[in-house]
């Protein structure tokens, strides 16, 4: 029997799983989505999800779904509904560097030659960004729209009953995939008021970002390694400003507006491959949202097949 038209249920309410979510049910199928923690409680909402393929291995793979989600986002731009903006910014880095490998993911790619003090190279781009709280509302009301479910509940194991299951439970999966090599990165971000910036940057040899929404500013991070803690640091909060401000003075002073913290489901590689009746979809680290659509393309093959 075809798999198409088929009962799915998607295990996990981050953009990953959502994202999955959409895309089954535009290819036809049912889907529920079942989740312990519903979407602006996931370490997805905290992201300042500015395209960007980072912490994500399995080179080959990772340049293909984030193409594909870098075309996706474009498109979703185009309605600010979304919550989706393309956003020219610029990569900053101490020492020259040759194109990354993830490079044929971007249309269009400059070396920049306005260099802040301390920088040898730069590489400007326009990306997708993201205001998470916004576009994961969309994503419910697009799931909902197409006929979807979205429910909360705390499963102890994955559903045995002859559904098709995607597992997306991220950091859940350690317990759900019986995967201990997921584990958390912590991430800490400081939400500042807009005070004017439509572009991006980064400290491509550090942690500094500054990602501008609409009516805030995203300013990072943090990159802990197994760390399990969701309690912002107020230290680790100076430090973030501190080198948000160095780079982009025009945040002196900005009025300080929460401080948030993420688990990073990190894994050697994401992890996409269908084990019987179960399609595995974790493992993104800091790239959730970067390989969300590319990713979700692939779990329907997979369910199709």
């Amino acid at each position: 029997m075809s798999s198409r038209g088929r009962r799915v249920i998607v295990v996990g309410a981050g953009v990953v799983g959502l994202t999955c979510a959409v895309r089954l049910l535009e290819a036809g199928h049912r889907v529920d989505v079942v989740a312990r923690d519903l979407p602006l409680e996931t370490t997805s909402a905290v992201a300042a999800a500015l395209w960007y393929p980072f912490g994500a291995r399995a080179e080959d793979r990772v340049t293909s779904w984030s193409a594909a989600a870098y075309s996706a986002f474009a498109d979703l731009a185009g309605d600010e509904r979304t919550g989706v903006r393309m956003l020219t910014g610029t990569e900053l880095l101490r020492s020259p560097q040759p194109d990354p490998w993830w490079r044929d993911a971007v249309p269009s790619f400059d070396r920049e030659t306005a260099l802040p003090p301390g920088y040898a190279d730069g590489r400007t781009f326009s990306s997708p960004v993201v205001d998470m709280p916004v576009y994961l509302r969309w994503l419910v009301s697009r799931i909902e729209g197409l006929g979807g479910t979205l429910t909360r509940m705390n499963l102890s194991t994955l559903p045995e009953d002859g559904s098709l299951v995607v597992n997306a439970t991220g950091l859940g999966a350690r317990h759900s995939g019986a995967d201990p090599s997921v584990r958390p990165v912590r991430g800490q971000v400081v939400v500042v008021e807009q005070v004017g910036l439509d572009r991006w940057t980064l400290d491509g040899d550090g942690l500094t970002y500054i990602v501008p929404r609409i009516h805030e500013v995203v300013l990072g991070g943090t990159e802990v390694d197994g760390e399990w803690s969701r309690t912002p640091d107020p230290d680790v909060a100076e430090q973030v400003l501190h080198r948000a401000t160095a780079l982009v003075p025009a945040l002196e002073g900005a009025r300080v507006l929460r401080h948030k913290v993420g688990l990073r489901p990190a894994r050697p590689e994401v992890r996409l491959e269908r084990v019987g009746d179960v399609v595995h979809c974790y493992g993104h680290g800091g790239a959730g949202v970067t390989l969300s659509w590319g990713c979700a393309d692939d779990v329907v093959r997979s369910v199709d097949d």
